[in-house]
């Protein structure tokens, strides 16, 4: 079945126009009619902010619609209102044909409307099972858990999602990719007749994407109505039926995906061309800046060697779970190393502390920016100046002005879009957030920065920024360790790779002698 979405948008220059006219690439009219949800004329203010502008969308059964749109073009506000965290102001919202108002989560879960997050919303502490039917568990006549058939109602979703996992496991001790599927299967467990997904690829292997690929095809199979969000066209390209894009709050653009080419989309998002995906220049020096020798964990990787120069940006590819983000931990005092030596500029130094590593110039940028990168809730003036206390203090008392004027510099610097510099980070989108906690690393002029999958859940717009800044800070003799999922940014943005499987290296390769065919071959341990 291949029933889409029709969407009804402003007579804008350029816009693609979705109506009852669209046609399949196999010439079968689209059914516009039996459509099983319906927004009409959506709009949402926060405090000096419009963050959807009379926003139309209509989504049916059977059919994947992708939601594209810079951060902070309005998905993630359009998701909450469809999920009962936020009220809209104006419009209409039809469930069906009636009139719907989702005044709560638990409203939209019992309407039938699921969403899973680029951040899963899980608790560490609790089981797989638990987890899956958290305030929805199986009762026994006395009102108690029913633990062996909650148990085996978890174990009946995971087989039906190909989750390889004891339902009895404690979600702690799985990897992201891992607990991305228990968010899965909790959405499947409520039956729900419209599944959101909001980035669902970001934190996974390309085993783990391509399993989550036939999930949707499954899902569609089964007449569900879907609404994925990516930054990643291969998503996109590969299971959407239909786009709409959003720009600024506002839609600018909706129509069959057949229909448009890639760069037609870029620019519907950013309202030009972004022409240089990968903007990589400079030739490294031959100084060396890091050099790790041996480097052991008795659990998470061994016998770590590498050398990173001046100047260099050096890619490190591996399937999640390689044991790739470990090792950057380790370098930077979160763990401690069984074995092994590091240099840094030909001094041996040990490192147990993140103090240690940031008075040796050396610092890392995490892969969950939300939780190990930023305070949410402090402004972008205090997150950029949080690691360098020491310029921006007088006699043990932070000078407020150095501060904003630090912060200033390295907001500019980036290209930070924030209305004022005492915003909460929280209140940023994604790419902005990512660019405060690079600020933050910069002002402690580092020597060696450290950055664990730089661009994930980005848009598009932003990914080109960062990897614009990155390559100029290579230029100016900053080395950069770089750890990606994403090949064409590890092919387009590295001088030297390095491949992990199993908490080991792999491999090594130039820039030029790297292919994509080799890094997953080796990644994957594929010897054919």
């Amino acid at each position: 079945m291949s029933i889409t979405m029709d969407v009804s948008a402003p007579a804008t220059s350029g816009v693609a126009r979705a109506t009852s006219g669209d046609v399949h690439a196999d010439g079968r009219a689209q059914e516009v009619n039996n459509c099983v949800l319906e927004m009409r004329g959506i709009s949402k203010t926060f405090p000096g902010v419009k963050a959807l502008d009379d926003i139309s969308l209509k989504l049916y059964p059977g059919s994947v619609t992708a939601l594209i749109g810079e951060n902070g073009a309005g998905k993630s506000t359009l998701v909450k209102i469809l999920t009962g965290v936020y009220q809209f102001d104006q419009g209409e919202i039809f469930l069906e044909g009636k009139s719907q108002r989702f005044v709560s989560a638990l409203d939209a879960t019992n309407a039938g409307v699921t969403a899973i997050h680029q951040e899963t919303v899980l608790f560490d502490e609790l089981s797989v099972a638990e987890n899956i039917f958290l305030g929805q568990e199986p009762r026994t006549r006395l009102g108690f858990i029913d633990w062996p058939t909650m148990e085996a109602n978890a174990a009946a979703v995971l087989k039906k999602i190909d989750a390889d996992m004891s339902p009895k496991t404690i979600l702690k001790d799985l990897t992201i990719g891992h607990k991305h599927m228990v968010a899965i299967a909790r959405a499947l467990s409520t039956d729900a007749r419209i599944v959101i997904m909001d980035e669902p690829t970001a934190a996974l292997s390309s085993k783990e994407a391509e399993e989550l690929y036939e999930l949707v095809d499954w899902l569609k199979s089964e007449g569900k109505s879907i609404l994925f969000i990516s930054h990643k066209f291969e998503d996109v390209f590969r299971i959407a039926d239909r786009y709409t894009v959003f720009r600024d709050g506002q839609l600018v653009g909706a129509g069959l995906l057949a229909d448009v080419e890639r760069p037609d989309l870029v620019k519907m998002m950013v309202g030009r061309a972004v022409d240089r995906a990968f903007p990589k220049n400079n030739t490294p020096g031959t100084d060396v800046v890091m050099k790790v020798d041996n480097y052991c964990h008795p659990t998470e990787f061994d016998s770590i060697s590498f050398e990173l120069k001046r100047g260099e940006i050096l890619g490190v590819y591996g399937l999640v779970g390689a044991g790739r983000t470990e090792v950057a931990q380790a370098l930077f005092g979160a763990t401690t190393p069984s074995n092994g030596t590091l240099e840094l500029e030909g001094e041996a130094v040990e490192i147990r502390s993140f103090d240690q590593a940031i008075s040796k110039g050396l610092v890392y940028v995490p892969e969950d920016r939300g939780k190990q990168g930023v305070t949410l809730e402090m402004s972008i003036a205090e997150n950029i100046g949080m690691a360098s206390l020491k310029p921006t203090s007088k006699k043990g008392f932070l000078d407020l002005a150095r501060e904003f004027e630090m912060a200033r510099k390295y907001a500019d610097r980036l290209d930070l879009r924030a209305a004022a510099l005492d915003q909460p980070v929280g209140s940023l989108s994604g790419g902005n957030q990512q660019k405060v906690v690079i600020g933050k690393w910069l002002a402690t002029l580092p020597k060696v920065i450290i950055l664990d999958e730089p661009t994930k859940g980005i848009d598009i717009g932003s990914k080109a920024a960062v990897h614009g800044f990155m390559s100029e800070l290579a230029e100016e003799g900053l080395s950069v360790m770089m750890i990606s999922s994403e090949l064409p940014e590890i092919l387009g943005m590295s001088d030297r790779i390095l491949v992990m499987r199993d908490g080991l290296i792999v491999g090594e390769f130039d820039r030029a002698d790297a292919t994509p065919e080799k890094l997953v071959n080796l990644a994957t341990g594929n010897t054919q």
